[in-house]
């Protein structure tokens, strides 16, 4: 199995100005590349390929740019397969953009593939040579990798084969409830506490951009406070990343099968009270993470569908009732248990199993080792899909 990895690179003012090259010759050629394609657009003409590109970009831009020559030839050559790819992509997908020209110092990054070396804290790349990282490095063969700038400074990535191991696991399963207050409450009463990067951040982030806003437009300390927004930004990022890794590493190996409810997210975000809280949370990389951690570890993920109504059932005798959002405490009004929302929530993940009643569609991951990922459930009959389907939408609809 491929896996990831992306670290800082500790680099010195001469690799720092070979990696400005490398990224300015990749970004010139791929703004060349899109504005001969948009001009055959006009002219209601096939777009270029990316191979033909770069044989026009070969005959007619190198010859004149000799600045082209000293960088490796990897980062024109796959600028301008990224947009080919982007072109594809606009076509196919429609929540894909037209492709954009870039611009300098944002998001800059290329790519490079050849001899690639791999000791314990340097990495050797094509042209640039011998470069220091901040942190160990996996003790693998390396054939092509990306670097990226972001606020700054230069990170590098790339993937390598890892053997997937079975695990012992300290626990059978496991309901996951994510939310606001806290980021993860777990069945068995472990609450993982959401760390509000952005929220703690916004009023150091609000004064740094009225400094920016302060400052002339082409201007020297105009590029230092906007390189201090950034920095802050990457933080916030960081301080995310990190409480998310955690949580989902967590989970992963210590756990045989984890059982998580599918949100609505993009739904939740409509609400402009909730929508900063929710996109600080970053649902859709703990889904991400969690995925390919478990395949890791060989544990099973289940993600019930969201219109389960984890919140409304109690966790101890199975009664239905409604629960506002703003009731964090759920009541039974039939057995009178009192338990926390989330926890109560999480027991009836863990407790889950398909029921026509409240489930409509259930996705699985495979399992790493090849065993078998489906449940043995019930076949749901034509008779009982249309009792399902003609209950009111009132009936069905749940907030997290």
């Amino acid at each position: 199995m491929l896996q990831g990895f992306k670290t800082k690179l500790d680099l010195n003012n001469k690799q720092k100005t070979m990696m400005a090259k490398h990224a300015g010759v990749a970004r010139h050629a791929y703004n060349w590349g899109l504005q001969i394609c948009f001009e055959a657009l006009e002219k209601q003409e096939k777009i270029p390929s990316a191979i033909d590109l770069h044989k026009k970009l070969v005959a007619e831009i190198k010859t004149v740019n000799t600045w082209y020559y000293e960088v490796s030839k990897c980062a024109p050559q796959q600028a301008l397969r990224n947009l080919a790819t982007a072109f594809i992509n606009w076509w196919k997908h429609k929540h894909c953009q037209k492709p954009k020209f870039k611009k300098k110092g944002h998001r800059d990054s290329f790519y490079l593939d050849g001899s690639i070396k791999v000791t314990s804290n340097k990495i050797k790349l094509p042209v640039i040579g011998w470069v220091k990282v901040y942190e160990r490095l996996p003790n693998c063969q390396v054939k092509n990798v990306t670097i990226s700038q972001r606020a700054g400074e230069w990170y590098i990535s790339f993937k390598y084969s890892v053997d997937v191991k079975q695990s012992a696991k300290t626990r059978e399963k496991i309901g996951v409830d994510v939310g606001i207050n806290a980021l993860a409450t777990c069945s068995e009463g472990t609450v993982f506490p959401n760390a509000k990067a952005y929220r703690k951040s916004r009023r150091k982030l609000a004064h740094l951009q009225r400094s920016v806003a302060r400052k002339q437009k082409g201007t020297k300390n105009r590029k230092k406070a906007v390189k201090k927004v950034a920095r802050c930004h990457r933080r916030v990022a960081n301080i995310r990343l990190d409480a998310l890794h955690k949580l989902t590493t967590w989970l992963a190996k210590n756990h045989s099968e984890i059982i998580i409810e599918d949100l609505n997210v993009s739904g939740m975000m409509r609400n402009h009270r909730l929508a900063s809280a929710i996109a600080d949370c970053g649902f859709y990389e703990f889904k991400r993470q969690l995925t390919y951690k478990c395949e890791l570890s060989c544990s099973k993920l289940t993600i019930v569908d969201r219109f389960y109504p984890s919140s409304q059932l109690c966790s101890n005798c199975g009664s239905r009732q409604k629960m506002p959002l703003k009731e964090r405490v759920y009541h039974c009004s039939s057995c009178g248990q009192s338990i926390d929302r989330d926890l109560n929530a999480s027991i009836n993940l863990e407790h889950w199993y398909p029921d026509i009643n409240y489930q409509k569609t259930v996705s699985y991951t495979g399992l790493a080792c090849g065993e078998s990922n489906q449940p043995n459930s019930p076949s749901i009959g034509d008779s009982e899909k249309q009792e399902v389907n003609s209950k009111p939408a009132s009936q069905q609809l749940l907030l997290f």
